[in-house]
């Protein structure tokens, strides 16, 4: 197990595997503690400043991050992340409110203020904003630790009418199946033969009505996401009376949509968040495909990164950090019900609560590393180990240490199968520390 040293300055030094040695100094104040996730001390006297050529790999994804940091001979640095995949829904769920309140209930018109309806230069939609900006923030985390001097990253672009018809050539791009119709509704009703694909026409209703598969609000109104349905089997759906068993292959394209719109972002972000002496450059998968059969290693995104920083031999390191991102906290205000009488109800709880806030890191009194998921106003918190095990359900408050704030990611580590253990218990370094 690594730690990770700064200078005076704050500049990321070599880490170091002597965990006896560090804790000696921390003990005669020459470092003090800088982070507990990943652990990492900073010096308090002047040092040379002797670093070694340090390559960053990143595994880009949707939904999940791999990254590895490595010098050509061992990794000094392995982590997965899991990335939020709930931005559509929250926005979806945030504009059908917004709808709602303006066009449903009975409210005063208000003229818009504002003509700001344009969409600047250079433009993402939210859900892809966040997917980039998550992306040069992980990397940035790595190079506070570390003297990286290039990140590698991998892109990926997808030729999604291909993935949908893999003989489509020529033409036949500017030509899909919807050509000849008004709307994807005249396409749909054509495609299932004007049939109910529920009761294929026992119920005798001849009406016809087109029923999203999957939610509207995470769905869309793809032809994919569309069935036929007569309007008796679709009332009996919507009211839980009928079961339907569609067979039909739907297979959502947003996560290959989105890689095509954040590859080419992520590396300019990244490029203008770094210093000019750090080089970014990227590189595709079928390179780091290759490159993993080749060497024989198993498939992970760790690993994949490992290959993409170009040193798939390195030593690979003994644990690699799993890291689940979070939302710092809630931003609905008010519920969306209004109670009787007119009264609208708080939604949001206090920031803080005895000192402590939602998914703070922190330490029971048996030494081991917590996350908090409840509160309560009496003291009485909920906390879980960081693999999503119930540590308890009602523990006090002044039974727990507070190890850092909530940064917008649970923090894990797990072991590599045949990985070389650390001689020094990391979980119990922090527990002496602590």
């Amino acid at each position: 197990m690594y730690i990770y040293v700064l200078d005076t300055d704050g500049k990321p030094l070599m880490p170091t595997r002597r965990a006896g040695r560090v804790r000696r100094m921390l003990r005669d104040g020459q470092a003090i503690v800088a982070s507990h996730t990943p652990f990492t001390v900073r010096l308090t006297y002047d040092t040379t400043h002797y670093v070694q050529r340090v390559t960053l790999g990143v595994d880009a994804g949707t939904a999940h991050v791999g990254l590895s940091a490595s010098t050509a001979t061992r990794e000094l640095y392995a982590a997965e992340v899991e990335l939020r995949t709930d931005i559509v829904e929250k926005l979806s769920t945030r504009r059908e409110a917004r709808r709602a309140r303006r066009g449903k209930r009975s409210v005063r018109y208000r003229a818009p203020r504002f003509d700001n309806r344009r969409k600047p230069k250079g433009w993402l939609a939210p859900s892809v904003r966040q997917k980039v900006a998550s992306h040069v923030r992980l990397i940035e985390g790595v190079t506070k630790i570390l003297p990286v001097t290039d990140v590698v990253i991998e892109v990926a672009q997808f030729d999604m009418q291909r993935i949908k018809n893999p003989d489509i050539a020529g033409t036949e791009y500017q030509q899909g199946p919807q050509l000849d119709f008004l709307n994807f509704r005249e396409y749909v009703l054509w495609r299932d033969g004007h049939e109910c694909q529920c009761c294929h026409g026992k119920s005798k209703d001849r009406v016809l009505n087109v029923h999203h598969i999957e939610s509207r609000k995470t769905g869309g109104d793809s032809p994919d996401n569309l069935v036929t349905l007569c309007e008796t089997c679709h009332k009996a759906y919507h009211a839980g009376e009928v079961k339907l068993n569609l067979k039909r292959n739907f297979q959502s394209l947003r996560d290959a949509a989105m890689m095509n719109t954040m590859r080419m972002e992520v590396l300019q972000h990244t490029e203008r968040a770094l210093e000019p002496s750090v080089d970014v450059r990227h590189t595709y998968g079928y390179i780091t495909k290759n490159t993993r059969i080749r060497a024989g290693l198993q498939k992970s995104h760790a690993v994949d990164a490992l290959c993409i920083a170009g040193h798939p031999a390195a030593r690979q390191a003994d644990t690699v950090f799993a890291l689940h991102q979070l939302r710092r906290h809630n931003r609905k205000v008010m519920k969306a019900n209004i109670l009787p009488g007119g009264r609208w109800k708080k939604n949001q709880s206090p920031r803080e609560i005895k000192g402590f806030r939602l998914y703070d890191m922190v330490r029971c009194g048996d030494g081991r590393a917590a996350y908090v998921h409840g509160r309560r106003s009496t003291g009485f918190f909920m906390v879980k180990t960081p693999d999503g095990k119930t540590v308890s359900n009602s523990v006090r408050c002044k039974d727990l240490k507070l190890v850092r704030h909530n940064n917008a990611y649970m923090f894990n580590q797990t072991k590599r199968p045949g990985a070389i253990p650390p001689t020094n218990e990391f979980v119990g370094f922090l527990a002496q520390l602590s």
